[in-house]
Protein backbone atom coordinates (compact mmCIF):
# COMPACT_ATOMS: atom_id res chain seq x y z
CA UNK A 1 0.00 0.00 0.00
CA UNK A 2 2.79 2.40 0.92
CA UNK A 3 4.58 1.58 -2.33
CA UNK A 4 1.44 2.37 -4.32
CA UNK A 5 1.03 5.70 -2.52
CA UNK A 6 4.67 6.55 -3.16
CA UNK A 7 4.33 5.80 -6.87
CA UNK A 8 1.12 7.78 -7.11
CA UNK A 9 2.68 10.66 -5.19
CA UNK A 10 5.75 10.70 -7.39
CA UNK A 11 3.66 10.57 -10.55
CA UNK A 12 1.52 13.40 -9.20
CA UNK A 13 4.59 15.51 -8.46
CA UNK A 14 6.01 15.05 -11.96
CA UNK A 15 2.59 15.69 -13.47
CA UNK A 16 2.17 18.89 -11.49
CA UNK A 17 5.64 20.04 -12.44
CA UNK A 18 4.92 19.37 -16.12
CA UNK A 19 1.60 21.22 -15.87
CA UNK A 20 3.20 24.24 -14.21
CA UNK A 21 5.98 24.41 -16.76
CA UNK A 22 3.54 24.01 -19.65
CA UNK A 23 1.37 26.98 -18.66
CA UNK A 24 4.09 29.42 -17.60
CA UNK A 25 5.12 31.77 -20.38
CA UNK A 26 8.66 31.46 -21.75
CA UNK A 27 11.07 33.64 -19.84
CA UNK A 28 14.75 34.21 -19.23
CA UNK A 29 16.31 34.65 -15.80
CA UNK A 30 19.56 36.48 -15.16
CA UNK A 31 21.48 36.22 -11.90
CA UNK A 32 24.55 38.30 -11.11
CA UNK A 33 26.00 39.97 -8.00
CA UNK A 34 23.19 38.62 -5.83
CA UNK A 35 20.50 40.17 -8.06
CA UNK A 36 17.90 38.22 -10.03
CA UNK A 37 15.92 39.72 -12.92
CA UNK A 38 13.53 38.13 -15.41
CA UNK A 39 12.84 39.16 -19.00
CA UNK A 40 10.92 37.71 -21.90
CA UNK A 41 12.85 36.17 -24.83
CA UNK A 42 12.37 39.24 -27.06
CA UNK A 43 13.88 41.58 -24.47
CA UNK A 44 16.73 39.19 -23.78
CA UNK A 45 17.55 38.77 -27.48
CA UNK A 46 17.73 42.54 -27.93
CA UNK A 47 19.84 42.92 -24.79
CA UNK A 48 22.27 40.31 -26.09
CA UNK A 49 22.70 42.27 -29.32
CA UNK A 50 23.35 45.51 -27.43
CA UNK A 51 25.97 43.84 -25.24
CA UNK A 52 27.55 42.01 -28.17
CA UNK A 53 28.15 45.22 -30.08
CA UNK A 54 29.98 46.71 -27.08
CA UNK A 55 32.31 43.69 -27.15
CA UNK A 56 32.86 44.02 -30.89
CA UNK A 57 33.78 47.68 -30.44
CA UNK A 58 36.21 46.87 -27.62
CA UNK A 59 34.23 48.87 -25.07
CA UNK A 60 34.14 48.11 -21.33
CA UNK A 61 31.13 46.40 -19.73
CA UNK A 62 30.15 49.80 -18.30
CA UNK A 63 29.27 50.92 -21.85
CA UNK A 64 26.84 48.01 -22.12
CA UNK A 65 25.38 48.89 -18.72
CA UNK A 66 24.70 52.46 -19.87
CA UNK A 67 23.19 51.32 -23.16
CA UNK A 68 21.01 48.64 -21.58
CA UNK A 69 19.82 50.96 -18.80
CA UNK A 70 18.88 53.52 -21.42
CA UNK A 71 17.11 50.99 -23.62
CA UNK A 72 15.17 49.65 -20.64
CA UNK A 73 13.93 53.11 -19.75
CA UNK A 74 13.16 54.11 -23.33
CA UNK A 75 11.52 50.97 -24.72
CA UNK A 76 11.78 48.16 -22.13
CA UNK A 77 14.43 46.82 -24.56
CA UNK A 78 11.90 46.33 -27.35
CA UNK A 79 12.32 47.46 -30.95
CA UNK A 80 9.22 49.66 -30.97
CA UNK A 81 7.80 51.00 -34.21
CA UNK A 82 6.21 53.94 -32.38
CA UNK A 83 6.93 56.47 -29.65
CA UNK A 84 6.63 60.11 -28.60
CA UNK A 85 6.53 62.27 -31.73
CA UNK A 86 8.86 60.53 -34.21
CA UNK A 87 10.73 58.38 -31.65
CA UNK A 88 11.42 54.79 -32.70
CA UNK A 89 13.29 51.62 -31.84
CA UNK A 90 15.26 50.31 -28.89
CA UNK A 91 16.48 53.73 -27.79
CA UNK A 92 13.50 55.76 -29.05
CA UNK A 93 15.79 57.71 -31.34
CA UNK A 94 14.29 60.38 -33.58
CA UNK A 95 14.98 60.78 -37.30
CA UNK A 96 14.41 64.52 -36.86
CA UNK A 97 17.34 64.66 -34.42
CA UNK A 98 19.81 63.05 -36.79
CA UNK A 99 19.83 59.45 -35.53
CA UNK A 100 19.13 58.09 -39.01
CA UNK A 101 16.17 57.29 -41.20
CA UNK A 102 13.16 55.43 -39.85
CA UNK A 103 14.42 52.22 -41.47
CA UNK A 104 17.90 52.67 -39.99
CA UNK A 105 16.65 53.36 -36.47
CA UNK A 106 14.46 50.24 -36.61
CA UNK A 107 17.59 48.20 -37.39
CA UNK A 108 18.86 47.25 -33.90
CA UNK A 109 22.48 47.08 -35.08
CA UNK A 110 22.36 50.60 -36.54
CA UNK A 111 20.48 52.00 -33.54
CA UNK A 112 22.90 50.50 -31.03
CA UNK A 113 25.99 51.61 -32.93
CA UNK A 114 24.52 55.10 -33.19
CA UNK A 115 24.07 55.13 -29.41
CA UNK A 116 27.66 53.99 -28.82
CA UNK A 117 28.96 56.52 -31.38
CA UNK A 118 27.33 59.26 -29.33
CA UNK A 119 28.44 57.79 -25.99
CA UNK A 120 32.18 57.65 -26.79
CA UNK A 121 32.21 61.37 -27.55
CA UNK A 122 31.95 62.06 -23.82
CA UNK A 123 35.26 61.69 -22.03
CA UNK A 124 35.00 59.77 -18.78
CA UNK A 125 31.71 58.07 -19.61
CA UNK A 126 33.07 54.88 -18.00
CA UNK A 127 32.80 56.42 -14.52
CA UNK A 128 30.08 58.99 -15.10
CA UNK A 129 26.80 59.01 -13.22
CA UNK A 130 24.26 56.95 -15.15
CA UNK A 131 21.66 59.72 -15.23
CA UNK A 132 24.09 62.38 -16.41
CA UNK A 133 25.73 60.35 -19.15
CA UNK A 134 22.49 58.82 -20.45
CA UNK A 135 20.91 62.26 -20.54
CA UNK A 136 23.84 63.68 -22.49
CA UNK A 137 23.37 61.05 -25.14
CA UNK A 138 19.57 60.91 -25.20
CA UNK A 139 18.52 64.42 -24.17
CA UNK A 140 15.43 62.95 -22.52
CA UNK A 141 12.60 64.88 -20.95
CA UNK A 142 12.80 62.56 -17.90
CA UNK A 143 16.54 62.20 -17.12
CA UNK A 144 16.16 60.96 -13.54
CA UNK A 145 14.22 57.92 -14.74
CA UNK A 146 17.40 56.26 -16.02
CA UNK A 147 18.65 55.72 -12.48
CA UNK A 148 15.62 53.55 -11.71
CA UNK A 149 16.82 50.88 -14.15
CA UNK A 150 20.55 50.82 -13.52
CA UNK A 151 20.20 47.54 -11.59
CA UNK A 152 18.69 45.78 -14.59
CA UNK A 153 21.36 47.28 -16.83
CA UNK A 154 24.19 46.08 -14.59
CA UNK A 155 22.87 42.53 -14.31
CA UNK A 156 22.32 42.23 -18.05
CA UNK A 157 25.71 43.70 -18.91
CA UNK A 158 27.65 41.60 -16.40
CA UNK A 159 26.08 38.38 -17.67
CA UNK A 160 25.91 39.07 -21.39
CA UNK A 161 29.53 40.26 -21.58
CA UNK A 162 30.62 36.98 -19.98
CA UNK A 163 31.68 38.30 -16.58
CA UNK A 164 29.02 36.32 -14.69
CA UNK A 165 29.42 32.72 -15.91
CA UNK A 166 26.25 30.62 -16.16
CA UNK A 167 24.27 33.69 -15.13
CA UNK A 168 21.60 33.38 -17.83
CA UNK A 169 19.08 30.60 -18.38
CA UNK A 170 15.87 30.56 -20.38
CA UNK A 171 12.75 28.43 -20.06
CA UNK A 172 11.39 28.04 -23.58
CA UNK A 173 8.81 26.01 -25.47
CA UNK A 174 9.93 23.16 -27.71
CA UNK A 175 11.65 24.18 -30.93
CA UNK A 176 9.23 24.60 -33.83
CA UNK A 177 11.58 25.92 -36.49
CA UNK A 178 15.27 26.78 -36.55
CA UNK A 179 17.57 28.86 -38.71
CA UNK A 180 20.71 27.62 -40.41
CA UNK A 181 24.04 27.43 -38.56
CA UNK A 182 25.40 29.79 -41.22
CA UNK A 183 22.83 32.44 -40.23
CA UNK A 184 23.84 32.20 -36.56
CA UNK A 185 27.54 32.40 -37.48
CA UNK A 186 26.87 35.48 -39.64
CA UNK A 187 24.95 37.25 -36.85
CA UNK A 188 27.64 36.38 -34.32
CA UNK A 189 30.26 37.93 -36.57
CA UNK A 190 28.18 41.06 -37.24
CA UNK A 191 27.14 41.61 -33.65
CA UNK A 192 30.11 40.43 -31.56
CA UNK A 193 32.91 40.35 -34.09
CA UNK A 194 33.58 36.66 -33.42
CA UNK A 195 34.68 35.03 -36.68
CA UNK A 196 35.78 31.60 -35.41
CA UNK A 197 32.35 29.96 -35.70
CA UNK A 198 32.41 26.73 -37.71
CA UNK A 199 28.96 25.65 -38.96
CA UNK A 200 28.13 21.95 -39.10
CA UNK A 201 24.98 19.98 -39.81
CA UNK A 202 22.46 21.42 -37.35
CA UNK A 203 25.09 22.97 -35.08
CA UNK A 204 28.07 25.27 -34.96
CA UNK A 205 31.15 25.43 -32.77
CA UNK A 206 32.98 28.55 -31.69
CA UNK A 207 36.51 28.73 -30.36
CA UNK A 208 36.74 31.85 -28.21
CA UNK A 209 39.93 33.70 -27.32
CA UNK A 210 39.28 33.23 -23.57
CA UNK A 211 36.66 31.88 -21.18
CA UNK A 212 35.04 35.29 -20.64
CA UNK A 213 34.40 35.60 -24.37
CA UNK A 214 33.20 31.98 -24.45
CA UNK A 215 30.58 32.75 -21.81
CA UNK A 216 29.60 35.92 -23.69
CA UNK A 217 29.04 33.83 -26.84
CA UNK A 218 27.14 31.16 -24.90
CA UNK A 219 24.88 33.67 -23.15
CA UNK A 220 24.29 35.44 -26.48
CA UNK A 221 23.19 32.11 -27.97
CA UNK A 222 20.86 31.29 -25.07
CA UNK A 223 19.42 34.81 -25.08
CA UNK A 224 18.62 34.46 -28.79
CA UNK A 225 17.66 30.76 -28.64
CA UNK A 226 13.98 31.52 -29.21
CA UNK A 227 14.85 33.50 -32.33
CA UNK A 228 17.24 30.93 -33.76
CA UNK A 229 15.58 27.73 -32.59
CA UNK A 230 18.58 26.68 -30.51
CA UNK A 231 17.95 23.58 -28.40
CA UNK A 232 21.25 23.30 -26.51
CA UNK A 233 24.28 25.48 -25.80
CA UNK A 234 27.44 24.24 -24.13
CA UNK A 235 30.66 25.81 -22.86
CA UNK A 236 33.13 23.01 -22.42
CA UNK A 237 31.35 20.46 -20.20
CA UNK A 238 28.69 22.89 -18.99
CA UNK A 239 25.42 22.97 -20.89
CA UNK A 240 22.04 24.66 -21.07
CA UNK A 241 19.09 22.98 -22.78
CA UNK A 242 15.42 23.76 -23.35
CA UNK A 243 14.45 20.55 -21.59
CA UNK A 244 16.11 21.59 -18.31
CA UNK A 245 13.45 24.19 -17.51
CA UNK A 246 14.58 26.35 -14.61
CA UNK A 247 17.42 24.03 -13.61
CA UNK A 248 19.98 26.17 -15.42
CA UNK A 249 23.43 25.07 -16.53
CA UNK A 250 24.84 21.63 -15.84
CA UNK A 251 27.93 21.22 -13.69
CA UNK A 252 31.35 20.60 -15.18
CA UNK A 253 34.38 22.45 -16.43
CA UNK A 254 33.95 25.39 -18.78
CA UNK A 255 36.41 26.05 -21.56
CA UNK A 256 36.89 28.18 -24.65
CA UNK A 257 34.79 26.02 -26.98
CA UNK A 258 31.10 26.82 -27.37
CA UNK A 259 28.70 24.51 -29.22
CA UNK A 260 25.27 25.72 -30.34
CA UNK A 261 22.77 23.04 -31.38
CA UNK A 262 19.83 24.07 -33.54
CA UNK A 263 16.51 22.33 -33.92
Amino acid sequence: MLLVLAVVGTAGWFGARFLIQSVVNPQCTIRASGITETFDPDQTANAALISALSIKRGMPPRAATIALTTAFQESKIRNLRYGDRDSLGLFQQRPSQGWGTKEQILDPVHATNAFYDALVKYKGYETADITKIAQRVQKSGFPEAYRDHEGQGRVLASTLTGHSPAGLTCRLDAVKTSVSPQRVASDLSEQMGVTTARPGSGFLTVTARDTTTAWAVAHWAVARAEMYGASRVSVGDRAWGRSTGDDGWSSGTAGRTVTINLG
